[in-house]
């Protein structure tokens, strides 16, 4: 079991969100919001679609890494930063660092997609991998960095982080206007609290769903249960939701600001990344079309008049992609 690191369970607000879209204006992207016609009609409602796949480094994540890292002192940045990740936070991490004139030391899993180590080592960070099925990557992560003498940034148990990855929503709110629901993909659980924060800040009455993949549904049991609950390590498609237990800190926040968690099967994730392809004409990878997937497979209750829906990244190679489509 991989268990997040001891944290403060601070609060994190609207005020947190807005400060960090301050602090990330002119450096992330203000991603584009889609609309279909074909996606209203499948899912009988008006749909739109915040596509994180155009942020910088392919995914969400960039808001959260680069507020996290701007708040860094100049000696804690010149000794350099550390972190943990599958891919997209790694990359996120490293790029931040770059734009910051620090260095940046990366723990990512062995079987993490090719495109993602390369881009990551592109970007400037060294790289350590470990096996996640055995390893405990907090544990390791924490040892690296305590010999280094690195700040260690992780991938979502962090005030910082989380309210960077709520800027994602609060642009969406700002373009499409008010939204009765949003449906956002779930991993370690930063993207949903900081867009549940932020929604919920401007929209008091908004239905915030989450949406896991069925091999690895660690925050629906939590919230059912009242507690973090493990699972195995998932074995999905949907590599940047392979989370066995939600973040203490993003639980604390998602217990009291989710709605609902919706699961979708792999299947239906290829399903959603093809619609993505064809008729939205843009690349998703398998987490990055969760929340799409569960729109389209009808597996959110009671669908509202007016809903948003994070695309949060796309970060895959051309293999891979034609991999997943056919099976």
């Amino acid at each position: 079991m991989t268990d997040s690191p001891p944290v403060t369970l601070a609060d994190v607000t609207l005020a947190d969100v807005r400060d960090a879209a301050a602090r990330i204006k002119g450096v992330a992207h203000r991603t584009p919001v889609l609309r279909s016609r074909t996606l209203d009609a499948l899912a009988g409602a008006e749909v739109f679609v915040k596509c994180e796949n155009f942020q910088r480094i392919g995914a969400f994540k960039f808001r959260g890494a680069y507020n996290a890292a701007s708040r860094l002192s100049a000696a804690q940045l010149a000794k350099g930063i550390a972190a943990y990740s599958s891919g997209n936070h790694a990359q996120a991490v490293a790029l931040a660092a770059r734009e910051l004139g620090s260095s940046a030391v990366i723990l990512m899993p062995e079987d993490t997609p090719r495109s993602k180590k390369e881009a990551t080592a592109g970007y400037g960070a060294e790289i350590v991998t470990y096996d996640r099925y055995t390893g405990d990557r907090v544990a390791i992560g924490e040892a690296l960095a305590a010999d280094r003498g690195l700040t260690l940034i992780p991938p979502y148990e962090h005030p910082d982080v989380i309210a960077g990855q709520g800027t994602a929503a609060l642009e969406l709110i700002e373009e499409a206007g008010d939204l009765d629901a949003l449906v956002v993909p779930v991993g370690g659980g930063g993207l949903i609290a900081g867009s549940a924060t932020a929604g919920k800040g401007l929209l008091p009455g908004l239905r915030v769903i989450g949406v896991e993949p069925e091999a690895g549904d660690d925050t629906r049991r939590s919230l059912e249960a009242g507690r973090r609950v493990p699972v195995p390590v998932p074995r999905t498609i949907a590599d940047g939701q392979a989370a066995d237990i939600p973040g203490a800190l993003t639980f604390s926040l998602n217990q009291r600001l989710v709605d609902g968690i919706a699961l979708v099967s792999d299947d239906q994730i290829r399903d959603a990344m093809r619609f993505a392809f064809e008729r939205l004409k843009i690349v998703t990878e398998p987490s990055g079309a969760s929340a799409l997937a569960a729109l389209l497979s009808h597996r959110v209750d009671r669908v509202p008049r007016r809903v948003g829906v994070i695309v949060s990244g796309g970060n895959i190679d051309t293999r891979r992609f034609t991999e997943i489509l056919h099976g």
